[in-house]
């Protein structure tokens, strides 16, 4: 069984945004990168299901700049087999990006797609859902676990109600949410062997997609200042304050 996933290169998770001074977007000027943390869940288990003899390749695939190629080594550190860069220096869209994956879930013929339900830099959580779409593929969001025997995967996922479980049959596309897993710690003597591994970069026009962009940011700023707290000596002082200047009652 061959697993696709997917990962993505963002800001790190523990790096302040600053937000450019002509408001265009987000500073990325020395800013450290990593790949996002939903979609480390999902090479991991991925690599896990490999482990257990329940997959025979791991393929990872970032769509981006070239420094992407460091999120891709990353990956097969953890254990991935192989890797695939499309290489765009636009900014991509998740709609363009599902249709990227479409395009190469079609050519490597893969029997399950993991990825993480989204990525921190824009939240957008579309890209999985909008891959099972355009494939025609069953799909399972924010996994919590995922065991895969007899040519059907079943998913646990936590949904507002509770808990639910669902069987997909193969193939299908899998979201990971944070319980899935802990990701390991990367060794060095593995980082050494993820430079040896094969990683192919090809361009979105060699796959036919039109990854020209259907959204326009207009304005990017940061989020106003929490104004300090302050001590009401009663409680009709404090119904007064939330209906004359909260104005929420």
């Amino acid at each position: 069984m061959k697993i696709l996933v997917a990962v993505k290169r963002v800001v790190d998770f523990n790096v302040k945004v600053r937000v450019k001074s002509d408001n265009s977007g987000v500073d990325l000027t020395a800013v450290k990168m990593s790949m996002n943390p939903f979609d480390e869940i999902a090479v991991e288990e991925a690599v896990r299901l490999k482990e257990a003899g329940i997959a025979s390749e791991v393929v990872v695939i970032s769509v981006g700049v070239a420094q992407a190629q460091e999120t891709l080594r990353a990956a097969l550190a953890i254990g991935a087999d192989c890797a695939i860069l499309v290489e765009s220096n636009d900014s991509v869209e998740p709609l363009a990006v599902a249709k990227i994956l479409k395009a190469l879930f079609d050519r490597e013929q893969p029997q399950l797609v993991m990825l993480g339900k989204q990525a921190i830099d824009d939240d957008s959580n579309q890209t999985g859902q909008m891959l099972a779409a355009l494939a025609n593929l069953p799909q399972a969001t924010f996994a919590s676990k995922v065991s895969v025997a007899d040519g059907k995967a079943t998913v646990s996922r936590e949904v507002d109600g509770g808990a639910e479980t669902l069987s997909l049959k193969l193939p299908a596309v899998v979201t990971t949410d944070l319980r899935l897993n802990e990701p390991r710690y990367v060794t060095l003597p593995n980082i050494m062997k993820a430079k040896k591994k094969p990683l192919d970069t090809v361009k979105p026009e060699s796959l036919n997609v039109d990854i020209a962009p259907r959204l326009k940011t207009l304005k990017v700023s940061e989020p106003p200042k929490r104004s300090a707290g302050v001590r009401v000596p009663d409680v009709k002082t404090l119904v007064d304050k939330l209906k004359t200047e909260a104005k929420v009652l």
